[in-house]
């Protein structure tokens, strides 16, 4: 598919942001994969890595009043978001200073200064909660947007629909979107869905739906932007389908059986760090010298982040069952 050309860059302080976003991003995950290789981080790890410009340039368009909900290759997301990268740290290496106080671990990062309702390691099971966190805020009368994101696997599910149906049928604030990398796991678009225009599927729901470029990460906050404006107007529930691609298994443990090496390095000449940073150059507004100090700095945050984690500590045994049962007791 051909999109759109891309917007225009914004001023130079902006796209600095959204490079040294991505760039976070990016990195922090490239320690993940290795400290886990080290067994310092355990169970299961889905990467982001290549799909950076989704939550990059999504994430800081919506307000701190709003809402998110996310999948289990949600690292990305919260560092977007503004989860400090020491406590997602910490939550990887399941320590009590982590942002869920260590009992979430990689798949289930949740904040709740930030509204980031996790991580959820169920495909498509964070899509009845997000239309339920949208109902509260209606119900309420909040100025509230809640943004969920999903995988194109998730559209397979039978929550999808629901969700879909029950934000369209009660007009609820909530953005969908949908980061299309090609793969439910090891499965191949074309193979699972009959129709793969995602975004043309969603109209049959009856709200407004598009296709963005996914690696780009102008036309990602360009597309975010006018989706959250039209919602918080009044214009009911959006659907995004954001074209991407993860560079990376699709697990720690995925032999990568799928897909070939030929198609991986074809998609990596759109890696969205390098489109952002050579615009930024023909524009004077980059040069090695600075890209160099931003790799510094987020060297320097990942770093502490690591140091965070491994000088944080362990839950007591005695406190294990704490958040497990009500502490009010149940009815008399």
């Amino acid at each position: 598919m051909t999109f759109p050309p891309s917007p225009p860059l914004p001023d130079e302080s902006h796209a600095r942001a959204l490079l040294r976003s991505m760039i976070l991003i990016r990195r922090f995950e490239e320690k993940c994969a290795e400290l886990y290789t080290r067994q310092k981080i355990r169970g299961f790890l889905h990467l982001y890595i290549g799909e950076e410009a989704v939550a990059a340039g999504s994430l800081p368009v919506l307000e701190p009043r709003d809402s998110v909900v996310a999948t289990y290759r949600e690292h990305g997301q919260a560092l977007a978001r503004g989860v400090p990268a020491t406590t997602i740290m910490a939550e990887m290496y399941g320590r009590k200073e982590g942002c869920a106080r260590g009992r979430g671990g990689s798949m289930h990062i949740f904040d709740a200064e930030t509204r980031f309702y996790g991580g959820n390691a169920i495909v498509a099971g964070g899509l009845p909660l997000a239309a339920g966190l949208a109902l509260a805020a209606q119900m309420k009368g909040e100025d509230r947007v809640t943004a969920c994101y999903f995988g194109d696997g998730a559209m397979a599910e039978g929550e999808f629909h629901e969700s879909m149906n029950l934000a369209a049928l009660w007009d609820l604030p909530l953005l969908f979107c949908c980061e299309n990398n090609l793969y439910a796991m090891g499965t191949a678009l074309a193979i699972a869905h009959a129709e793969t225009d995602l975004a043309l599927r969603a109209t049959s729901y009856g709200m407004p739906a598009w296709a963005v470029d996914g690696m780009d990460v102008l036309a990602v906050e360009d597309a975010t932007r006018r989706a959250v404006q039209s919602i918080r107007a009044g214009g009911g529930p959006h659907f995004l389908e954001f074209r991407t691609y993860r560079f990376r298994p699709h697990s720690m443990f995925d032999p990568e059986l799928y897909r070939s090496r030929e198609e991986v390095s074809e998609w990596k000449k759109r890696d969205p760090i390098p489109l952002l940073a050579d615009r930024m150059r023909q524009a004077g507004m980059l040069d090695d010298d600075a890209l160099a100090a931003l790799e510094s700095e987020v060297t320097a945050e990942v770093e502490e982040a690591v140091t965070f984690a491994e000088e944080g500590s362990w839950e007591p045994v005695e406190e294990l069952t704490r958040f497990v049962h009500s502490e009010t007791g149940g009815a008399p």
